[in-house]
């Protein structure tokens, strides 16, 4: 299993290894100890998540407020999405930065995103499935969103693609104005929460 961080800092993708014959294939698609080497902290497993999409929905930008935050690791068992992370830490000095990874079923990834970072994903197959671990479970009240079309984040959406947003995220803000309504994660409490994570660890 090869990891490797992305253009935004404290999120990785995972390559990961699947095993096949005659009889189909069989892959780890979560190892907790390479994550752990990888991250400095092992993932607290609160809730997972599974979602069905037909091609074009687009779930996201989404992100909770830390502490405690929302840590995800996201794998496709099956069809084809592309899967973004953007920093929207603020005062982080990659703040607006954004990357990208197709996830499918063919050719087996994961992407972990610490607390305190932003993400979505369109699919680009019918009856994509997306399965995520979090590390912390659902809190309307310390959940936002920042619009997936927001263009001075110019995500890198696939061209030819009927996009189809939930009401809640078509209304969500543009970061510029999410940061202006102090909706956003600082950098100040994202490191704090990622130095706390890996002292309880070192113990």
């Amino acid at each position: 299993m090869n990891v490797r961080e992305l253009a935004v800092p404290d999120a990785y993708v995972l390559d990961l290894v699947p095993h096949g014959d005659s009889r189909g294939r069989f892959t780890e698609w979560y190892r907790a100890d390479v994550l752990a080497e990888a991250v400095g902290h092992p993932l607290t497993l609160a809730q997972a998540n599974h979602s069905v999409s037909a091609r074009g929905v687009l779930r996201g930008v989404h992100f909770a407020l830390v502490p405690p935050g929302q840590a995800k690791y996201v794998y496709c068992p099956s069809g084809r999405v592309l899967d973004v992370v953007v920093d929207v830490r603020v005062d982080s000095p990659t703040f607006g930065t954004v990357d990208a990874v197709e996830l499918d079923s063919e050719h087996p990834r994961a992407v972990y995103l610490a607390e305190g970072l932003g993400h979505a994903f369109v699919a680009l197959e019918d009856h994509t499935s997306v399965t995520y671990l979090v590390s912390s479970g659902y809190s309307p009240g310390r959940e936002f969103g920042v619009h997936p079309m927001d263009p001075d984040l110019a995500l890198p959406w696939p061209a030819g693609v009927e996009f189809e947003l939930s009401a809640k995220d078509t209304a969500a803000p543009t970061l510029a104005d999410a940061r202006d309504q102090g909706l956003l994660p600082t950098m100040a409490q994202c490191t704090a929460r990622y130095e706390q994570l890996r002292a309880a660890a070192a113990r």
